[in-house]
This record gives C-alpha cells, sequence and structure tokens, in this order.
C-alpha cells in the first residue's frame, strides 16, 4: 500500500484540525481534566471531515493508519506489524451494488421501493442482473413456511428475538426450498436496537485469501416494515395486523403475496489492500515481557454513504475514533513506564464489514499465538450520561471478569453481564475473533437501569447517530463520564499486564480450548 510522505502526513494533521468545527474546539478547551482533553482531541482529529469517515480502502482511512502510526510512534512503541513495519497488511475483495431498481407489478399498476431508503440488497458478485418472479410471505421462514416457495421470493420476518429462525437459518430454508430471493422485513418488536434507514449502502467487503464464494444467483434483501405494508396490499392480508402479530413473536400463516416483484441490479467489484496498525511496549520482567496483552480498537468508520439530514459523511466520531485515542493515550501515558508484560496496541481495520482487521490477526498473528494473553477491546462505547454501572461481555467466561470486577468496584462502578443477549454484542467487535481461537477476551457498553434518563439517551444514540453521519463531533457527551471510563480502562490494563498469572478460562465456558 503506498505511503503518504512525511509532508502529507503533517498537512493532513493540519487539516483535520483545521477541519474540527469551531464548537468541537471549544469544548475540547472547555475540558478540565488533560488526560481527556487530550482524548477528545485525538477523537477530533480522527473523526473529522479531513478523514472522510474512515472508510476501509479509502484515502482517509490510509491517512488515519498513518496518523495513528506516527503518535504510536512519538510515543515511544515499537512496530509490531508485518516485516518490521508498523503495518499488517491483507487482501480485500469488495462487492458493491451501485444501482437497483425494485418494484411490484400488480393489477396493471407498479409500485416502486427506493433503493436504502425503503429497501437493500447483499451484494455478490453473482448477483443476477436482473429478477422477475411472484412472491410468498413465509412468516418466520422456518422450513415448513416455506413448501411453496420454489420459484418465488420468500419474504418474512427479520426477526433477532430469541426463540425464532436466525437470518442465517432463513437464507438456508428459502435456498433449500428453492426459492430465487429472499426479502427480509424489519421485525417491529426488535425495539431494543430499533432498524435504521437509509442504509449507507450496499457492500460485502471480505477477505480475499481463500476460494470465491459458491456462487447460486440467490438475491437476498431488506425491508423496512413501511415498505412491506405496500407489498401486501391487495393479497386480502393488512400488512400492518401480520407486523403487529410478528411484534408480538404470534405464529404467522404463510399466504401468497399479489403481482409481480421485479428487479435490477448493477454492481462493481475492486480488489485491495487493507492494513492494521500494530505496536508493541515492551514489557519490563525478564519473564512475563514475553507474554503479550492486547488492547485493540478499529479505526475504520463508514465513510462516505446515502445522506441523512443533508450530510453524507459518516465521521465515525465515537464508532470508534475515540476509543482509538483510549489507545494512543494509555501508549503515551506509559512512554518510559512499561509494565511487566508486553502490551500490544492493535488499531484494527475492517471491522464495520466484519471484523476483518482481528480475524486476520488472530490467524496471522505477528508475534506467537501463546504469547497473547488477554485481548481487551475498545468498542460499543457510549459516554452519554454518568459512569456507575458497565455491562462486561463474556464476564463469567474468564478471570478476567473478576479483575473487572476488581478494578471497577474500586472506582464505585458496578459490572453486569449483557443484559440483551438478543442484540449479539458479544459477536459484533474485535474481541470476538480472539475468543474463537481460546484467547480470554472482554469488552464493555455504558450501562444504565431501565426507564431512567441514561437508558433513554442510549435507545437515542442508536435511534439517530449509531452508523450515521450524526455520529460526529457535536453530539452530546459527558466528558466526565468519558474521563471515568478511560481511568478505568489504563488501571485494568495495568493490572492485567502486571499480574502474576496470565488470565484463566473459568469452568464450563463455551470459549475454553478443548482439553
Amino acid at each position: 500500500m503506498p505511503r503518504p510522505s512525511l509532508f502529507f502526513l503533517l498537512a493532513a494533521l493540519a487539516a483535520a484540525a483545521s477541519a474540527a468545527p469551531a464548537s468541537a474546539a471549544d469544548r475540547a478547551a472547555a475540558i478540565r481534566d488533560p488526560d481527556t482533553r487530550a482524548w477528545w482531541q485525538i477523537a477530533e482529529a480522527l473523526s473529522s471531515d479531513a478523514m472522510e469517515g474512515r472508510d476501509i480502502g479509502s484515502p482517509g482511512h490510509v491517512r488515519a493508519q498513518e496518523w495513528v502510526a506516527a503518535r504510536l510512534k512519538a510515543a515511544g512503541l515499537k512496530p509490531a506489524g508485518d516485516n518490521g513495519g508498523w503495518f499488517q497488511s491483507f487482501p480485500v475483495h469488495e462487492s458493491r451494488v451501485d444501482v437497483a431498481d425494485v418494484s411490484v407489478v400488480r393489477e396493471g399498476k407498479t409500485i416502486a421501493f427506493k433503493f436504502l431508503q425503503e429497501f437493500s440488497v447483499r451484494a455478490a458478485d453473482d448477483l443476477p442482473a436482473g429478477l422477475d418472479a411472484p412472491m410468498t410471505f413465509a412468516g418466520y421462514c422456518r422450513a415448513e413456511d416455506l413448501t411453496d416457495a420454489k420459484g418465488q421470493v420468500a419474504v418474512c420476518i427479520n426477526t433477532r428475538r430469541r426463540g425464532l429462525t436466525t437470518s442465517a437459518e432463513r437464507l438456508r430454508n428459502a435456498e433449500a426450498a428453492g426459492a430465487v430471493g429472499l426479502i427480509q422485513v424489519d421485525d417491529p418488536g426488535f425495539t431494543i436496537e430499533p432498524p435504521r434507514w437509509p442504509a449507507a449502502y450496499a457492500r460485502t467487503v471480505t477477505i480475499a485469501d481463500g476460494p470465491a464464494p459458491r456462487t447460486n444467483h440467490f438475491v437476498a434483501m431488506t425491508m423496512s416494515a413501511e415498505a412491506f405494508t405496500q407489498l401486501a396490499r391487495g393479497s386480502g392480508r393488512d400488512g400492518a395486523a401480520v407486523l403487529k402479530s410478528a411484534a408480538a413473536k404470534e405464529p404467522l400463516t404463510a399466504f401468497d403475496l399479489k403481482g409481480q416483484l421485479h428487479a435490477a441490479f448493477k454492481v462493481s467489484v475492486r480488489d485491495f489492500t487493507a492494513a492494521n496498525v500494530l505496536a508493541i511496549l515492551p514489557g519490563s520482567d525478564p519473564k512475563l515481557a514475553a507474554e503479550h496483552l492486547v488492547l485493540s480498537a478499529h479505526l475504520d468508520g463508514y465513510g462516505y454513504g446515502e445522506p441523512v439530514a443533508g450530510d453524507k459523511l459518516y465521521n465515525g466520531t465515537l464508532d470508534d475514533a475515540a476509543y482509538v485515542g483510549t489507545l494512543i493515550r494509555f501508549a503515551e501515558t506509559h512512554a518510559g513506564k512499561p509494565l511487566k508484560r508486553s502490551v500490544l496496541i492493535a488499531a484494527f481495520t475492517g471491522e464495520e464489514k466484519g471484523l476483518l482487521g482481528a480475524r486476520w490477526f488472530t490467524a496471522h498473528p505477528t508475534v506467537p499465538k501463546a504469547s497473547i494473553v488477554a485481548d481487551i477491546n475498545l468498542d460499543q462505547l457510549r459516554p452519554l450520561f454518568p459512569l456507575k454501572l458497565m455491562t462486561v461481555l463474556a464476564l463469567d467466561d474468564s478471570t478476567l471478569g473478576a479483575t473487572v470486577r476488581q478494578v471497577a468496584g474500586a472506582r464505585g462502578i458496578r459490572v453486569q453481564p449483557d443484559p440483551e443477549p438478543e442484540r449479539s454484542l458479544l459477536t459484533r467487535a474485535d474481541h470476538y475473533p480472539f475468543l474463537q481461537i481460546g484467547v480470554p477476551a472482554t469488552g464493555f457498553i455504558f450501562g444504565y437501569e431501565p426507564g431512567t434518563e441514561a437508558e433513554r439517551r442510549y435507545r437515542e444514540w442508536y435511534e439517530i447517530r449509531y452508523h450515521r453521519p450524526q455520529d460526529d463531533l457535536t453530539q452530546p457527551v459527558d466528558f466526565q463520564a468519558a474521563g471515568d471510563f478511560n481511568r478505568f480502562f489504563y488501571a485494568l490494563a495495568e493490572t492485567v499486564a502486571d499480574a502474576p498469572e496470565r488470565p484463566a478460562w473459568t469452568a464450563g465456558s463455551r470459549y475454553a480450548p478443548k482439553p
């Protein structure tokens, strides 16, 4: 991957500072705690418009990774990437749906749906140029709901709730039944993390290190609940009533949807190289220095996408520029003060496209795999209210949980396991690939009591800012809470890095390596 010159890096840094809105600069100046102020200034630089949202494979991401590497180098860390460098590169393949036209013809009338506003489609190299087929509503797409789906587009509820089908099961069932496509409709009952429209874009980004995926020309789409009510008209069924039953997890009856679905797609593909930023703070203990504690966050964001309220740049301030900033501040505050174990700082890329950078690193670690004692990952953090309660992922799977309880308790922070497992937050962030290879790992979420103002702020953030341009430098932030979390994180990392024993699996953990 080409690297910018030093002059370019300095220019980019200056541009990042000037690109931040004056209100953001004023906020930084008003933060009393010096460490929190420095943290927010990093967030300003990494999520400024100059970094273009840091989408994987974009010039903005290259600028951001060079900027992060320069800060880690200045802090005195050592490179831990490929061939003694700061970067670990891997090959990437992208399919993108550039144009998608979907409509239904019913009784001579055409009903058109808006791409990325009312429906999206899974991008694939072999996505057919067109599709023309009848439709059937198949409830939750259980196998028994799809007996008459051959040659049709199956339409079902995109539920994420326990006791019902998963997305993977629905896809498998529809394909096995001979359906030519699948439309998954938003579940109005899944209120803990509501569906968000518009979608930024329709892209599939994968690591390109294996055989090409099998081809089957199967079309998989998603659709808003509002669009489904239009789709159901003329079928003799009330679409709103069907959605209400789905929201209540009631049994759903299969029925034919009147009309013919017409779709046309235009796909583009490209191959490129992406890179993680990796650095090491060498340990000081003659024995423990050979072991590595990984501290991680993801550098990539969404970049440019479908506009929301006139803004098409998805800056990704809290997701996750600010927490790459926490890693940088950890490195800077520990410059010249090594811990007993070595600490590997990892700014992964491709998290937003399927944990790509973390998956590549865990499959191709740049330090011996056996030397990695744990991963503590920073993502999904929303410092919007005081930090009194913290959700800890994989809390009871390893002794990391006991250490978290100890460090958090000393700061007056209560901890809890994930109260909303249906959201699958455990599998949606970069700690998960470490668990999959048998390395203890954890991540955190600001917790709240049900029905409180804290919950209202949290839900509002997911509704209006998550993966949207509004996750930017102007959003509300509780800087006291942000500083409290960063201090907790520093203390936790220090405790794990200096502990005589490495973290161990607890009895019965599903992630513990089998004997």
